[in-house]
């Protein structure tokens, strides 16, 4: 599941990422010219020196260059013919320049003067594709970066065209390698390749942090409002923070939304409280006129079926009416408990009489389990009986004509256990969670009349009798193969009651 607290933590670390790479790619471009800005200074003047030098020279000899054999060991270039070089004397000044120094001469001919001498024929190519390198700059001259591998590594150069030495001599070339160049724009580019993973890990582990230790007053809220959403703790408010954050008004808010819906709730019951008070006493005199005109010698047949079916809608009109009420009062805590040691055995007793003749006019068999050990238990006796017959009543209700309904209790884990199973039409596993919820019925069709009329309130006032007991009630069931309710008490007397 995707939180807000992984994705603060995804969005934090991604910030860190571009900011690196921006970071470094700025760094990168700036320093990237401004590195070289004294090298190159530094070899413009080493190469006005050498220039200088071969000038001098070629005014004081008229030539710098000599004939050599290179089997004569003396050579500048080891090579396969005959060649020209600089002369001993040039060569000799040239050598005390600290950095690399080539001479450059006629096109397609091998560089007159080398400060190192290639004693391998691959640092001879290496320097001989430098030369070309630094004789496509000519005339102009410039700068240039090239790799010489690990004999000389990257060299740094520039090349100054001279025309005041000779024909023999056309360009000077000046080189300094850039491996100890300090912020050298490619190690820094490596060093944050490689420091940028690390800086990420611990970015990820920070973000998470800190976005846990943000979110950690609004998890409180949440699990304040959860308690609070059960309907009967409205009354209870959140611990608003001391800052004056997105927090404090947030918690506010829930505040004064919890405010509102108390007062909601409160009007809500203590309206259907009073109605069905005020309901009670005209349903009363209705049904007593009605029985009253069934009674009359004188009433037509015709009239006395519609009196009956009257009758019968008044009758169904006064149970929900003191349903209601009941619900009304135990909601406004208008309902108390009167506690006493009952031995559950005679409840189960009278229950079974009255659950036998319901089933005989239903033709549905029931059977009430009468332990031989007592079952002393501290509840409210008319509250459990009206439990038991809400239980047994529904399950006859949705028993086909032949089928069972059975009660049963036990004692388990310091628990009274009282269950009520029938082999009627079952429920759909997604109707379970909504059993307990007040005029939910899954059979909306036949809920006012037919076989099993009802204003779905019954499984409500048995949920609130067994939590206000201290224990609960549980169904299981399954479409076909019948229903199993579950009511567990404590056997001790409940806390707060």
């Amino acid at each position: 599941m995707r939180t807000t607290r992984s994705s603060l933590t995804v969005w934090y670390t991604a910030a860190m990422a571009a900011t690196l790479v921006a970071f470094g790619t700025v760094l990168y471009l700036v320093e990237r010219p401004d590195a070289y800005v004294g090298l190159d200074a530094g070899l413009r003047r080493e190469a006005d020196v050498v220039a200088a030098v071969l000038t001098d020279a070629f005014r004081s000899q008229d030539s710098v260059i000599v004939e050599v054999d290179p089997r004569s060991g003396s050579a500048q270039l080891v090579v396969s013919a005959p060649a020209t070089a600089a002369s001993p004397d040039v060569a000799t000044l040239l050598e005390s320049i600290p950095d690399y120094v080539m001479v450059l001469g006629a096109r397609d001919e091998p560089p007159l003067f080398l400060s190192e001498n290639p004693r391998d024929d691959q640092l001879y190519a290496q320097l001989t594709a430098l030369a070309d390198t630094a004789r496509i700059l000519l005339p102009q001259g410039g700068h240039g970066t090239a790799n010489l591998g690990s004999g000389l590594g990257d060299l740094r150069f520039y090349v100054r065209p001279i025309e005041s030495a000779g024909d023999e001599v056309r360009a000077v070339v000046a080189g300094v390698s850039v491996e100890g160049l300090a912020l050298r724009p490619e190690r820094l580019l490596s060093a944050m390749v490689l420091i940028a993973p690390l800086i990420l890990s611990a970015s990820l582990g920070l973000g998470y942090v800190l976005a846990r230790r943000t979110l950690r007053p609004v998890d409180q809220i949440v699990d304040e409002v959860q308690a609070i959403s059960d309907g009967r703790s409205l009354h209870r408010r959140l611990a608003e923070p001391v800052a004056d954050d997105e927090v404090a008004r947030l918690t506010t808010t829930l505040n004064q939304m919890l405010a509102r819906l108390e007062n909601s709730f409160a009007t809500l019951r203590r309206f259907t409280a009073d109605a069905s008070h005020e309901l009670k006493t005209p349903l009363t005199v209705l049904r007593a006129g009605v029985e009253s005109t069934m009674t009359h010698p004188k009433t037509p047949p015709e009239v006395m079926a519609l009196l009956e079916e009257t009758l019968i809608e008044v009758k169904r009109m006064t149970e929900l009416v003191d349903s209601m009420l009941t619900l009304a009062r135990a909601e406004e805590g208008r309902s108390p408990l009167h506690l006493e040691e009952v031995d559950l055995r005679e409840t189960l007793g009278d229950l079974a009489e009255t659950a036998g003749m319901l089933g005989e006019q239903a033709h549905v068999d029931v059977s009430v389990a009468v332990p031989d050990e007592p079952l002393v238990v501290s509840v409210d006796p008319s509250r459990i009986r009206q439990l038991l017959m809400n239980l047994v009543t529904n399950a006859i209700k949705y028993t086909p004509a032949g089928g069972h309904v059975s009660v049963e209790s036990a004692t388990r884990n310091g628990s009274v256990v009282l269950t009520v199973r029938d082999s009627g039409v079952g429920i759909a596993s997604g109707h379970l969670p909504h059993v307990f919820d007040r005029f939910w019925r899954a059979d909306l069709a036949r809920s006012r009349t037919g076989q099993r009329p009802g204003a779905g309130l019954g499984l409500a006032i048995c949920k609130w009798i067994a939590e206000a007991h201290g224990g609960r009630i549980e169904v299981q069931s399954r479409v076909g193969h019948g229903t199993t309710m579950t009511v567990k008490l404590p056997v001790r007397e409940p806390d707060g009651v």
